[in-house]
């Protein structure tokens, strides 16, 4: 079905399938939020040894058999459970649905180093003789796995990609979306991000070797954004993708409707690989406005990015102090503070534990915020408790990573 332009516009998600350290449903993951629950737990990897992380406990055979488990990745097993959740939970008739008009569009911050890894530590056993080598190897480590790992579960003939976006990726891959459904590329899409993150020693390495890596005795504990004794992050794994539709064709076929993309924007800030950018920060949050045509003070809940670095979330609070300079009623919070970092699920799965709010107004509070840094302090930063607010018709959500890539996404009420 090819739709008339003045009909793609508007851009509504319609379900959402997620599994979090802290839930493998979007009602268990809000009821942790609310309740203060951390999903970090003690982790020890290969090489690396003990640490902590956000680890995901959900089914893998609830929506794929052993012999696929076993063939395919632990990104692609996350983003089955995510679309396959995601389907049901919007209601789609997926029998009956045309799957040339399915897009699937996965965000992601790497893929292929867990799968190399493990390849490297198998052939060990025998000299590293290459004939030991898997051959599931390539289509494992191939940039598109994620996503064509879901087309192929679910019968997807459409257009399928993995967005690689750093840990700006789950608002990258919603994004695509809403770009694809308006231009009529597809009728439906399943966007979002995955992350096998704690499967890969490289990245707990590479995060120590850069003085990044969270400690604390208690691992409920490491993660604790704007905090004066922040010292890193806490690696996450996790998915969560949304079913996206033209509001026209939701309202059609009477599904309920969970919030409208009203905005959005990416940007970069060209000034280093690791360091972040405030003043680009900042552009990318006023260009998703201007696109919303909305002001600042008409944003009702900011969900933010701020990682638990020493610098970036000092550079992120300096963004959201130019930005809303002067505005005292939107209230601001971070989900890092429970879950970790999920990498190029943050977005997808931080904007998720806020979206509720614009039907019940309830702001989920950043825990582990014992002693607010000076330069992290930000009037309407909700904290330890649950918030009641008087209105909550538009949420916005900030996703930054390395190389510069910045991303925002606005979602309204309907």
């Amino acid at each position: 079905m090819v739709v008339a332009r003045e009909d793609c516009q508007r851009i509504v998600l319609t379900g959402v399938g997620l599994t979090a350290p802290n839930g493998n449903s979007p009602a268990e993951f809000r009821e942790a939020l609310l309740a203060g629950r951390s999903g970090v737990c003690e982790y020890e990897i290969r090489y690396f040894g003990k640490t902590v992380a956000g680890v995901c406990d959900f089914d893998e055979l609830r929506h794929q058999r052993r012999k696929e488990v076993r063939r395919g990745t632990r990104a692609g097993s996350i983003g089955i459970y995510c679309a396959r959740e995601a389907l049901a939970s919007a209601g789609i008739d997926w029998d009956n649905r045309d799957k040339s008009r399915v897009g699937v569009f996965v965000g992601v911050t790497e893929h292929g180093t867990v799968e190399t890894e493990n390849e490297i530590y198998e052939i060990k056993a025998y000299d590293y003789d290459c004939r030991y080598w898997s051959h599931h190897h390539n289509p494992r480590t191939i940039a598109n796995n994620p996503a064509g790992e879901i087309a192929l579960n679910l019968g997807v003939t459409g257009p399928h990609y993995t967005l690689g976006a750093a840990c700006a990726a789950g608002n990258a891959g919603l994004i695509q979306a809403v770009q694809m459904l308006r231009l009529g590329e597809c009728d439906l899409a399943l966007a979002g991000g995955v992350s096998e993150s704690i499967r890969s020693f490289g990245i707990f390495a590479g995060f120590n070797s850069q003085n990044a890596l969270a400690r604390h005795e208690d691992p409920t504990k490491a993660s604790r954004p704007f905090d004066r004794d922040r010292n890193g992050i806490v690696v996450a794994e996790g998915g969560c993708l949304y079913t996206l539709e033209r509001l026209s064709e939701a309202r059609a076929r009477g599904a309920t409707i969970l919030g409208e993309v009203v905005g959005y924007a990416m940007n970069t800030d060209a000034t280093d690989f690791v360091l972040p950018n405030a003043e680009r920060q900042a552009e990318c949050i006023e260009m998703a406005l201007a696109r919303a045509e909305l002001a600042a003070d008409q944003i009702d809940l900011v969900s933010t990015h701020a990682t638990a670095t020493p610098s970036g979330d000092v550079e992120e609070c300096k963004a959201l102090a130019r930005v809303w300079n002067g505005v005292c009623r939107t209230r601001f919070n971070n989900t890092k503070s429970f879950i970790g970092h999920a990498m190029g699920a943050a977005g997808a799965l931080e904007l998720a534990g806020n979206l509720p709010a614009l039907a019940d107004r309830v702001c989920h509070p950043t825990i582990n915020l014992d002693a607010p840094d000076p330069e992290c302090e930000r009037p309407g930063l909700v904290v330890d408790e649950p918030q009641e607010l008087d209105r909550v018709e538009y949420i916005l959500n900030n996703s930054f990573g390395m190389l510069g890539i910045n991303s925002v996404v606005i979602v309204g009420k309907v």
